[in-house]
């Protein structure tokens, strides 16, 4: 059998994590060995921070919440009890958000929540 030379396949998986690491500080971007442990590093960061990202936005969400509704005289808490009661299925973010954008609809929402506390 004919010796096979990996040379073009070595260039190439190289070439593709330097230009992936393209951008990073001194030797990270630059250097083979180093790329690859800054890339393996970046990677599980990412890979980690996709999911606490969800963490980070739901408590923004509510505590926003809190806010527009301690604005009502009412708690985060009895908000979100009030409208399970009055069957209302509207998620934090889009609570939140309406909150923000829109008043109005919010301080109705907030209404509904306070008669079922009642």
């Amino acid at each position: 059998m004919p010796r096979v030379k990996k040379s073009v396949k070595t260039r190439r998986r190289r070439k593709r994590i330097l230009e992936e690491a393209k951008g990073y500080r001194g030797g990270r971007g630059r250097l083979y060995r180093i790329a690859t442990e800054a890339l393996d590093r970046a990677h599980k960061f990412a890979y980690r921070d996709r999911r606490t990202k969800k963490r980070l936005f739901r408590s923004l969400w509510i505590t926003r919440l809190n806010a527009a509704a301690r604005a009502h005289e009412l708690t985060y808490h009895q908000l979100i009890a009030g409208l399970k009661k009055a069957k209302i299925e509207i998620d934090r973010k889009i609570l939140a958000e309406m909150a923000f954008t829109n008043p109005a609809d919010f301080s109705k929402m907030v209404a509904l929540a306070k008669g079922q506390m009642a």
